[in-house]
């Protein structure tokens, strides 16, 4: 892209987005005059640092579609034999404007259903089927909020029955993120699926997954803050999510817990406890550390740990973990 296209794609509109007024400097181009005063954008906040972001940006470059999807075990889907009912759950639920449909497994996805079309379905659904006649009403005029009949929605219909599917893409996790990016802009299908080479559901990628790499994280109205992923539940014994890191529950425990030949591959409690044991661990199951610690197994499936239990043995003062000491010497 060359200046005179870079000017035309930033001042396409009255005024310039400060963001592309700092960007445009950094590389060196001309600023027009009055873009030049200003320095906050609608809201008064400060802009995106474009430093930071074109630095982003040159990263994105070299990054595969399997570099930033969400991997198979962290999708959250529905089937299409389930009721309208149970997606209205479901979106409740995750908090996701899309969710993808399979048909009897996640290696055999139908397309998404967006939270737009199904309000949009249920609105339709709720329209009375009479309308009053009168020469002042247009038949095409909008249904009022107080006229439409929610009770006529069946809400028992499966979401293959009420027909609101939307395409996704497939991709192989080998393609390159920005020729995604372009993909689904040009298709207006703003979710893929990355197929692996026996045509299984790898994992799942939206257009903010690949926005947030150039941008940095998206917040909206419903995203919460930070997840706590260790909590306390009485004297020395905390629950745990299988994500949380393994320096953390070291800081806890005041013991080092992953041995120095899985120092590379363990960041993890889930991880750590897999390594213990060569398996996934079943529910109930309790695993027994060498430092005394116990692992309670409390949520769990086939192919990963969901929840523990941390039952510490009585200890002194936290001690630092193996990476902190190896990083203070």
């Amino acid at each position: 892209m060359n200046e005179t296209e870079f000017n035309t794609m930033t001042n396409g509109h009255k005024t310039a987005h400060p963001l592309w007024i700092r960007l445009k400097r950094a590389l060196g181009m001309k600023v027009p005059p009055l873009a030049q005063h200003l320095s906050l954008d609608e809201n008064g906040a400060a802009p995106i640092d474009p430093r930071s972001m074109f630095g982003r940006l040159v990263d994105f470059a070299s990054l595969r579609v399997d570099d930033v999807m969400v991997p198979r075990a962290d999708i959250e889907a529905i089937a299409e034999t389930a009721s309208v009912r149970e997606l209205l759950e479901r979106f409740a639920e995750v908090g996701h404007s899309r969710l993808p449909v399979y048909r009897e497994t996640l290696d055999d996805l139908a397309g998404m259903v967006h939270i737009k079309d199904f309000t949009s379905w249920v609105v339709k659904k709720a329209q009375p089927r009479k309308r009053a006649k009168s020469k002042a009403v247009s038949e095409n005029a909008p249904v009022k909020a107080a006229d439409l009949e929610l009770k006529a929605v069946d809400l028992n219909l499966t979401v293959k029955q009420a027909a609101i599917l939307r395409e996704i893409l497939f991709v192989p996790p080998s393609m390159p993120a920005a020729d995604l990016l372009v993909k689904m802009q040009s298709t207006h299908i703003h979710m893929a699926v990355v197929v692996d080479e026996y045509g299984g559901t790898d994992g799942l990628v939206s257009i903010e997954d690949l926005v947030e790499q150039i941008v940095g994280d998206i917040a909206d109205e419903h995203d919460e803050g930070e997840e706590t992923l260790i909590r306390p539940l009485s004297d020395g014994i905390y629950v745990a999510d299988a994500r949380a890191l393994v320096e953390e529950v070291e800081r806890l425990a005041g013991a080092s817990l992953v041995p120095e030949e899985h120092e590379e591959d363990v960041d993890t409690l889930g991880g750590l406890v897999v390594a213990m044991l060569g398996r996934v661990p079943v529910r109930g199951e309790i695993i027994k550390h060498p430092t005394g610690i116990e692992f309670e197994v409390t949520d769990a499936d086939p192919r990963r740990l969901r929840k523990l239990r941390i039952h510490l043995k009585p200890s002194g003062r936290p001690a630092a973990s193996a990476r902190e000491r190896k990083a203070s010497v």
